[in-house]
């Protein structure tokens, strides 16, 4: 379980409803579909925390705007997976990062130092350039 205090299941389901403003029944038909997972006590009462709450905003928003309960499952379904390939994209952009400054680091270590000669400067020609006026 996360440390994440708003994980903690305290709310029983007459809470939990009041709270969101939907019905109980709701709350379980929502459970039976899918879209919510709330805790069990030893004795098999449900309990929401505050994380499940946030989730039955969600759904309601959802389904104000006019989703069915199966567009909804879908749309947090496909919410879900975009968060997970930001986290993945965030971890392999971190690890690029990584190996651009391991390579960079490898570079410096490899660089020979060129001797301290004067670079000889080539007078510059005065007159027509190549190919000069036509």
């Amino acid at each position: 379980m996360s440390d994440d205090p708003r994980s903690r299941a305290v709310y029983i389901i007459s809470v939990a409803a009041e709270l969101t403003g939907v019905h109980p029944q709701t709350l379980r038909i929502y459970e039976r579909k899918g879209l919510l997972d709330p805790s069990r006590t030893d004795g098999g009462s449900r309990r929401f925390s505050e994380m499940d709450l946030d989730r039955l905003r969600h759904i309601q928003a959802l389904t104000t705007a006019g989703l069915n309960l199966e567009g909804v499952r879908r749309v947090m379904e496909l919410e879900a997976e975009v968060a997970r390939l930001r986290q993945e994209l965030a971890a392999t952009q971190a690890e690029a990062r990584e190996a651009v400054a391991t390579t960079h680091r490898q570079y410096r270590r490899e660089l020979v130092p060129l001797s301290q000669m004067p670079v000889p400067i080539r007078p510059r020609h005065s007159g027509r350039a190549a190919g000069g006026p036509r």
